[in-house]
């Protein structure tokens, strides 16, 4: 119960400052009352009570259970079905991510309201899936990409400035309507889902294999599924 509680007193205190940034533009700055505030106030104790479950369950099931996953996996000395894992891993908890379901079905309708393709339910679809499918495959391919750089000790940083050179040339030839949708891609992948479990898989990895540092090698797979959905969306846009 102490340990409830201070979650909630972290949590508060953690969305005190937007709080504050949204009651001084509207009181101050548009002088204007907040409409329903009854409304408003449940709201806000919904918002807290969910991170506080939400940080609470990452703590219970989804690190735990990564960590281990990933790590006793690799005790078995199965390369193979790590990297199997890895990609699994990556394809299904990016598929289900709240953000990009949103975003992808934002942007096939848009797309199909600026008359870029016809106006039907079952093209935005198809449109929406294409999009998902294709940044899931591409994490699942950067968590491949991070295993191995974790298990061959690879130097980060040239894998980065390499990705991001490539992006910039395909940038140069991509469709312009794809390019926004591409970079925001990359972002909206990192999140409520896939970051717990990823950054659980890359310590767990560095916990076992010997010479690694969890703190060094552990981190660094979100910055792999943030960068590798931008040119394979780029490329998409070229496709469709």
């Amino acid at each position: 119960m102490k340990s409830l509680f201070r979650l909630l007193k972290e949590s508060a205190r953690d969305l005190a400052p937007v709080i504050l940034v949204i009651a001084f533009f509207q009181l101050v700055v548009l002088q204007q009352p907040f409409h329903n505030p009854h409304k408003i106030i449940l709201g806000l104790v919904a918002v807290l009570l969910g991170l506080t479950f939400f940080i609470r369950g990452l703590n219970l099931s989804l690190f735990p259970i990564g960590e281990a996953m990933g790590g006793a996996i690799l005790r078995k000395g199965s390369i193979v079905w790590i990297c199997v894992f890895a990609f699994a891993l990556g394809f299904g908890t990016t598929l289900t991510e709240p953000a990009l379901i949103a975003v992808a079905d934002e942007a096939a309708k848009v797309r199909a309201a600026a008359d870029i393709q016809r106006h039907t339910a079952s093209e935005e679809q198809n449109y929406a899936v294409g999009l998902r499918f294709t940044v899931a495959i591409s994490v699942g391919l950067a968590l491949v990409v991070g295993v191995f750089r974790i298990l061959k000790g690879w130097p980060i940083h040239w894998i980065i400035i390499g990705g991001y050179l490539a992006i910039t040339v395909l940038t140069q030839f991509a469709p312009m309507d794809i390019i926004g949708i591409a970079y925001d891609s990359g972002g909206v992948t990192t999140s409520t889902i896939t970051v717990p479990l990823v950054t659980a898989l890359g310590i767990g990895l560095s916990l076992v294999v010997k010479g690694r540092n969890p703190l060094i090698d552990g981190f660094g797979l979100i910055a792999f599924a943030s960068m590798f959905p931008i040119p394979f969306v780029l490329v998409y846009g070229m496709v469709v």
